[in-house]
């Protein structure tokens, strides 16, 4: 009876040492989301930029491109 009580209470211990520990770093494994964001939004802001100057130039190469595929 005594050998399944100290089981059973280490079982408990590890059971709640576990779940402090998974509190713990839930909190600090959040990531950084301002620092995505802030990646994200420049991305497409150059994205945009690059299409905007660049964009009839692309175009015109993709035509011909296709043109000398199709042979049209």
């Amino acid at each position: 009876m005594t050998r399944s009580l100290t089981r059973l209470a280490a079982t408990a211990q590890t059971v709640a040492y576990t779940a402090a520990y998974a509190r713990r770093t839930d909190r600090r494994d959040r990531g950084d989301v301002p620092g995505w964001v802030l990646i994200t939004v420049m991305t497409a802001g150059l994205v945009s930029a690059i299409w905007l100057l660049a964009g009839p130039a692309l175009t015109s190469m993709f035509q011909e491109a296709l043109a000398k595929v199709t042979g049209k």
